[in-house]
C-alpha cells in the first residue's frame, strides 16, 4: 500500500490515467485496522454534486495532484455508494467488483473517514486521514461536537438543508483554424517600348566631290532592333495574419432545487387539531 499525505490529499485534484482532469478529492477514507487510506471520493457532478468512490492502490500522489489508474467515465460511473457514512464490506466488495480488483475483506473491517476523535489527536502524514472540514479551527471542532451531543439528545434535533454548491469546469466548445488557399487574378501593366525603323534620307552634292566610286549596283543593309515586354514573376511577402484568443467574461445563471427540513412542535392534545407553530405564537 502506498504512503499518502492526506492533507495534501484533500487539497488535491484528481486525474485519470490518460491526463484528463476528473474532479477536485472530497473525502479521504481510511482503514479502521492499519489507519492506511483505502479509497478517496471524488466530484464527478456538473457542480461537484456527486462523489464517486475509488480505491486508492494504485494511485500515485504528485503534490496537488492525485493521478488514478482509471479514466473518468470509469469513475463517473462508479457505483452511488453513500460518502457519509463507513463502507460496510458489502459495499467495500461492491466498489472493488466494479474496478476489476480483488476484495479481501474479512467481514469485520470496515473504513471511514475521521470523526471528532480525530481532530484531538493530528494525524501523521500517510497514516491517518480526515474530511475538509476537519482543518476547521477548535472552536468550529467545537461547534461540531456540540451540534453532534444535541443531534443525540431526545429533546432537541438538528434541522438540515440543501444548500447550492456552484462551481466551474472548463471544456473545448470548438476549434479556430488560419487556412490559405490560392485564388488566380489576371493583371494588366502597360510597358513602354522602343523600336528602330528606316528612314531615307537624301543629302545633295555638289559634284565637285571625289568619292572614288564606280557606277553600278550596291546593296547596303542595317541591323534594326526593338524592344518587347518580358514578363517573369516573383513570390514576395506581403502581410503577416496571426490568429490569437481573447477571455470575453459573461454571466450564466444556473437553478436547482433544494431540500430544507422544517420543523413543528405537537403535543398530544393538539393532534388532529390542526395548529401550526404560527397558531401557538398567536395565543401567547
Amino acid at each position: 500500500m502506498a504512503t499518502y499525505d492526506v492533507n495534501a490529499l484533500l487539497s488535491a485534484t484528481a486525474y485519470g490515467s490518460d491526463g484528463d482532469k476528473i474532479g477536485k478529492v472530497e473525502q479521504v477514507f481510511l482503514d479502521d485496522t492499519t489507519e492506511e487510506v483505502t479509497f478517496v471520493t471524488v466530484n464527478t457532478g456538473l457542480f461537484g454534486t456527486k462523489e464517486s468512490f475509488v480505491p486508492a492502490d494504485g494511485a500515485r500522489q504528485d503534490g496537488d495532484r492525485l493521478v488514478l489508474p482509471y479514466t473518468k467515465d470509469v469513475v463517473k460511473d462508479a457505483p452511488n455508494v453513500d460518502a457519509d457514512q463507513h463502507l460496510s464490506p458489502a459495499e467495500e466488495e461492491e466498489i472493488y467488483r466494479y474496478y476489476k480488483m480483488n476484495y479481501s475483506g474479512t467481514g469485520g473491517r470496515e473504513d471511514r473517514h475521521a470523526t471528532e476523535t480525530d481532530r484531538s489527536a493530528a494525524p501523521a502524514a500517510g497514516t491517518a486521514g480526515y474530511t475538509r472540514n476537519d482543518r476547521y479551527a477548535d472552536d468550529t471542532a467545537g461547534r461540531h461536537d456540540t451540534a453532534a451531543r444535541a443531534d443525540r439528545d431526545d429533546n432537541e434535533v438538528i434541522r438540515h438543508e440543501e444548500r447550492l454548491r456552484v462551481g466551474k469546469e472548463r471544456q473545448e466548445t470548438g476549434r479556430a483554424r488560419l487556412r490559405k488557399y490560392v485564388v488566380t487574378e489576371h493583371e494588366t501593366v502597360d510597358v513602354p517600348v522602343q523600336r528602330e525603323e528606316v528612314r531615307v534620307e537624301r543629302i545633295p552634292l555638289d559634284g565637285t566631290e571625289v568619292t572614288g566610286g564606280t557606277i553600278g549596283e550596291d546593296t547596303v543593309e542595317v541591323a534594326l532592333h526593338e524592344e518587347r515586354a518580358v514578363v517573369a514573376k516573383e513570390t514576395v511577402g506581403v502581410e503577416k495574419i496571426e490568429l490569437e484568443k481573447e477571455t470575453v467574461r459573461d454571466t450564466e445563471r444556473v437553478d436547482a432545487e433544494v431540500r430544507k427540513e422544517q420543523v413543528e412542535v405537537e403535543t398530544d392534545a393538539e393532534r388532529g387539531t390542526g395548529l401550526t407553530d404560527k397558531d401557538r405564537r398567536d395565543r401567547i
